[in-house]
């Protein structure tokens, strides 16, 4: 089963994504690297920030093909590059962002920059490819369209690509124990006001019988079973369907059509609404091998 501490980390970049970067008492020591879409702000490790400037050029590119977006004129260019700042140690990036003690990075959609610090544990394979696809839905979904938190969050860690056997293998270890969530289920929850850990929660489930059941969870099961199943929901759609069709699909939230609609529009002639979801994804996950 994935490991806990990283889906919960991810949950914590999400709450904390529209927080101002402070650049603090690094303003007059930032140098600066830069490529066609994207500029990284280093105080020391020149090689680090060249490391990661060239990651961020090669994501783009893979991220953007893979969930089908039209590469539109100057898109990420010129002044609206996105700007990594990279903070020489973990103790100057706490300081300066106030994240908690474990945190490795945030990001803030709305101003596009993305923050961490040098040599980073998994910043390079896991974080930036993670936070850039969250910037990179962002932009062409926007903010006012009906666009679940499973679907936001499923984007980024499918852009992950180095953990995507990992979160298979789990999904279907879930599947075979009947322990997934049900999409309704997954809809209703509000997972950002989750606060109490001690909380337990009486869910529902379909078993692969097709039978209907209750879950009993406690709030890390929660998280980690929704995460997983959030980013197992997108590889579906992408894998099953293509690329074309989900950013049709994702084009329609952002014009403002229910999430139902937007699924029969994108998919008509095999998914019509939620319940159609569930069966085409459950017989995707039973076939997984």
């Amino acid at each position: 089963m994935w490991d806990k501490k990283t889906v919960f980390r991810s949950l914590i970049f999400a709450v904390f994504y529209v927080a101002a970067v402070p650049c603090g008492s690094f303003a007059e020591n930032w140098q600066e690297s830069k490529s066609d879409h994207f500029v990284v702000y280093f105080t020391k490790d020149k090689k680090f920030a060249q490391d990661v400037l060239d990651k961020a050029e090669v994501y783009y590119e893979r991220i953007a093909r893979e969930l089908g977006y039209p590469r539109y004129s100057e898109f990420w260019m010129w002044e609206r590059r996105v700007k990594i700042y990279i903070y020489p140690d973990h103790a100057s990036f706490i300081k300066a962002t106030n994240q908690p003690n474990w945190s490795h990075g945030m990001a803030d959609y709305r101003t596009k920059q993305i923050v961490s610090f040098t040599w980073s544990t998994g910043f390079l394979e896991s974080l930036l490819p993670h936070e850039m696809a969250h910037l990179i839905f962002r932009d062409f979904v926007g903010f006012k369209g009906e666009v679940p938190l499973w679907l936001d969050e499923g984007v980024a860690q499918w852009a992950e690509e180095a953990k995507r056997g990992d979160m298979k293998r789990s999904v279907k270890q879930l599947y075979e124990e009947d322990t997934l969530l049900s999409l309704r289920d997954m809809m209703k929850l509000r997972l950002m006001d989750i606060r109490d850990q001690s909380r337990t929660y009486i869910l529902s489930t379909i078993t692969k019988k097709g039978e209907r059941a209750s879950l009993i969870l406690g709030t890390d099961n929660l998280i980690t079973i929704y995460y997983l199943q959030s980013v197992s929901l997108v590889g579906f759609l992408i894998e099953r369907y293509g690329s074309d069709s989900f950013a049709e699909f994702c084009r329609q939230l952002r014009d403002g059509k229910s999430l139902q609609d937007a699924l029969s529009f994108a998919y008509p002639t095999r998914i019509q609404n939620l319940n159609e979801l569930e069966k085409r994804w459950r017989e995707y996950i039973a076939e997984d091998r």
